[in-house]
């Protein structure tokens, strides 16, 4: 799920030998996936890595799903991400905006510098929005040669959920419906589904967010402990493996087309 599980091993930059990673930069068009995750406390049920596994796990599939059709390698996950309002609860890990913004920028430095066409962040945390944005605008405008893209994956699934969701409007946000049906599909051993402690997503702001999957467009900073007392919003006793799946299949059509037309528009 990091990028070192066997059945993705021929896109997964951390096990291709230095000489075959150029080869496939320097290939036309070729696309260098970053997955951005973070390291934060998701309640009492699903592990801190929540963000950077499920991040990881759709860049993977994603790429996997194309890679005898285009040269295409996922680097290991940027693991720790921008979550000061989730410290207060215990098991995060965070850093400075302006350290992560220097050292993600390195990274994708770097990739370019091994011939690659394209780099697209794969962001699964909310909280790095700004971060990978500004990353994608610092390094386009530097590297006016390249492409340099990054989005939110969760972002890229609000009409199927509509089909799927049980939950209210409050329910798929942090630790909710949405990430526990994901962690569920990809491995339930990590989902205590005996402590699926969660209160439903209250902001007091009308124009702030309303759910995992939308987002308003009023910045509210709240540390978490204002919202929950386990530190999850939304309602994961909804959650299913079975849903999780059609979710992640989902993700990984969508993104794979993305992943095909970036390689097209960089040939």
């Amino acid at each position: 799920m990091l990028g070192f599980d066997d059945s993705y091993r021929s896109v997964a930059w951390a096990t291709t030998p230095a000489n075959k990673i150029r080869a496939i930069g320097s290939q036309e068009g070729s696309v260098l996936v970053v997955p951005v995750g973070s390291v934060e406390q998701h309640g009492y049920h699903l592990p801190v890595g929540t963000d950077t596994m499920l991040a990881t796990a759709v860049s993977m599939a994603s790429a996997d799903a194309i890679e005898e059709d285009l040269p295409v390698l996922v680097t290991p996950p940027i693991w720790c991400g921008y979550s000061p309002h989730h410290r207060s609860l215990g098991g995060t890990l965070t850093a400075a905006f302006d350290h992560l913004l220097t050292h993600i920028r390195s990274i994708v430095e770097a990739g370019l510098a091994n011939g690659f066409d394209a780099v697209v962040l794969v962001n699964g945390h909310g909280g790095n929005r700004a971060l990978v944005g500004a990353i994608v605008s610092e390094v386009g405008h530097a590297y006016p040669d390249s492409q340099v893209l990054g989005f939110t994956y969760f972002d890229l699934v609000t009409e199927v959920i509509e089909e799927i969701r049980d939950s209210d409007l409050d329910g798929m946000a942090h630790g909710g419906e949405f990430e526990t049906s994901l962690m569920l599909h990809l491995d339930t051993a990590l989902v205590d589904q005996d402590a699926m402690d969660a209160e439903p997503f209250d902001e007091p702001y009308d124009l702030a967010d309303e759910d995992l999957l939308k987002p308003g467009p009023l910045g509210v900073y709240r540390p978490f402990e204002e919202y929950s007392e386990s530190g999850a919003i939304g309602a994961p006793k909804r959650a299913s493996a079975k849903k999780g799946t059609v979710i992640f299949e989902f993700l990984t059509d969508e993104i794979a087309d993305l992943f095909r037309e970036i390689h097209a528009r960089n040939r």
